[in-house]
């Protein structure tokens, strides 16, 4: 049987050259695009520069990447792994603490940095870096100082590479504590690759339109999967705000994504609706005909008014995503009900996936062979998984990392000695084997009246509403449970455009999210609901500290940094 993937990361690019030529294979704004034939070339002549007298990696040496995503992280992605160093992804949002942490705990030899501007930043925290012997540029990598190796031993390195040796170590930015490394080999990224090729639909003519951090393992598992199956890798040109006009000029085919961008569009459209009387209602139903004709389940009395609608907004919606959208996945955090709704009503298909960096990025995966909307979907092969008798999600399999790396403690705690992976998460599955993820072990909320309960279920409640961003539930060791919620400016701008109210008018704000809280506690029970909350002034961000760079709330810091506001909702 012809083998569906490289045999380990280090040759990639000479393995998908061979197959697929002059295909292309990636593409930046407003640059011609690269073929598989030339990403390969480019790939040997950073790696024979990177091994050359100048620079001089070793096999196993430790080469930080510090660089928002761009076409020449690719290049230098493949040419680490394919000297047989070893990756060590950092997000450009890293403070300057956590950066020197990530360097100096990883051991980087080498950092290759997007700027002048990040090659700064590095060289201010070197003192603490006592292994650290080169910060490269990225525009430089081409052009390194030294004589090159010889491409011989650029292809003796790539093909001594095992299975078992280690690919990358990528940094968790974990909620509490400094991040930990995680050790990842080929043999786990390999494993990951091998069922996905079974259950991703692309190939030459597909083009996957890439706008996540690169320091992720997710967007770097699509970076992967998409050049394995022959596909285009687009890039975005580096602006958030300008995601929605790329995705037309792109038309992907395939399109990774948080929660975010689908939920703000579903938002958007929603909005549009509402500013026409009987608008709520009338989308409603729009949505509702789509659902049943996204599963066959269509009245003929019913056709027509599909076809009109479809027409008049659910074409519209697939021209928002460039109109040849044929997969688009979600992850890294739940996505509301109702968007999924709306996404399939339009002829979206959107698949969500559930994984840690810990797992190889991957554990279960809906997909076109198995979906079940409300679940992150089945097992992936060769991954098992059961629920501990605490509720944990426990999985194990080959894609599994051997461990963090230099805190054994750590490993213990997290893979026991039957290999199983400790996730962290609550979850269940269902008779069919489709898993749902219920919560965090360490998010639990124990109130002084001895009730536990699941912070996430009630805020993501709360987050269905399109007028909040953020909700937080507190209530550890006290009475009741409150929330601090933070709104959408643009959503709340355009209802009160739309209503005559002002903006800032606090009192008109509360009340939508009272609405959002009282709808809420409608769906959970009575020790659940939330009894007080607060409107804060500002929105959470990665900057402020009480996000992550994967924008997942750092429950601790909100505490912390709202304290007063906390105390006075528990003041008589």
């Amino acid at each position: 049987m012809t083998r569906r993937r490289p045999e380990t990361l280090a040759v990639f690019t000479e393995w998908a050259a061979e197959r697929y030529g002059d295909h292309p294979a990636l593409r930046a704004k407003g640059a011609p695009a690269v073929s598989y034939a030339q990403l390969r070339d480019v790939v040997r002549e950073i790696g024979c520069g990177l091994i050359g007298a100048g620079t001089g990696v070793r096999a196993g040496d430790r080469v930080a990447v510090l660089s928002e995503t761009r076409i020449e992280w690719t290049y230098a992605h493949f040419a680490i792994l394919a000297v047989g160093a070893v990756v060590v992804p950092v997000y450009p949002t890293a403070g300057d603490d956590e950066l020197a942490w990530m360097l100096g705990d990883s051991g980087a030899t080498v950092v290759i940095c997007e700027n002048a501007d990040r090659a700064a930043r590095v060289e201010g925290v070197r003192g603490k870096l006592p292994a650290l012997r080169h910060v490269l540029l990225m525009d430089g990598l081409r052009a390194l100082p030294g004589p090159a190796a010889p491409v011989e031993e650029f292809l003796r390195r790539a093909a001594a590479v095992a299975d078992g040796d280690l690919s990358s170590i990528v940094y968790t930015s974990g909620t509490t504590g400094p991040p930990k490394g995680c050790r990842l080999t080929h043999g786990n990224l390999g494993a990951v690759l091998e069922v996905n090729a079974g259950l991703i639909r692309g190939g030459p003519g597909g083009r996957t339109y890439l706008y996540l951090p690169l320091a992720h393992l997710l967007a770097q598992l699509i970076e992967f999967t998409t050049l394995m199956y022959g596909g285009e890798l687009c890039y975005f040109g580096g602006r958030i705000e300008d995601v929605l006009s790329e995705l037309a000029e792109v038309r992907p085919t395939h399109l990774p994504s948080v929660p975010r961008l689908f939920e703000k569009i579903h938002s958007v459209v929603l909005s549009l609706a509402e500013s026409q009387e009987g608008g709520r209602e009338r989308f409603e139903e729009a949505v509702r005909i789509g659902v049943l004709a996204a599963d066959g389940e269509l009245p003929d009395e019913l056709r027509g008014a599909y076809e009109e609608v479809d027409q008049r907004l659910y074409g519209l919606v697939r021209a928002a995503f460039g109109g040849e959208l044929r997969w688009a996945l979600t992850g890294a955090a739940p996505i509301a009900p109702q968007t999924m709704d709306f996404l399939r009503a339009c002829g979206i298909e959107v698949f969500e996936g559930y994984g840690m960096t810990e797992s190889g990025g991957v554990i279960s995966l809906n997909h076109p062979g198995a979906v079940r909307y409300g679940t992150v979907g089945r097992p992936v092969a060769g991954c098992e998984v059961r629920i501990g008798d605490d509720g944990e999600v426990l999985a194990r399999g080959p894609m599994v990392f051997p461990g963090y790396y230099a805190n054994e403690p750590a490993t213990r705690e997290t893979v026991d000695p039957d290999g199983w992976l400790h996730t962290g998460d609550l979850g269940a599955l269902d008779d069919d084997g489709y898993l749902t993820i219920t919560g965090r072990k360490k998010d639990l909320i124990i109130t002084s009246s001895g009730k536990n309960l699941t912070p996430s279920q009630v805020e993501l409640a709360i987050q269905q509403s399109r007028f909040v961003s953020h909700a937080v539930m507190v209530g550890d060791h006290r009475p009741y449970p409150v929330a601090l919620i933070t709104v959408d400016a643009e959503e709340v701008a355009g209802w009160a455009a739309r209503e005559g109210h002002d903006a800032g008018d606090h009192e008109a704000v509360r009340g939508l999210v009272q609405e959002a809280v009282d709808a809420a506690n409608a769906q959970v029970s009575r020790p659940a609901r939330i009894r007080a909350f607060a409107v804060l002034d500002e929105d959470f961000t990665v900057d402020s500290g009480v996000l992550t760079p994967t924008l997942k709330v750092r429950r601790k810091a909100v505490v912390e940094r709202y304290a007063a506001e906390i105390e006075a909702l528990y003041m008589p």
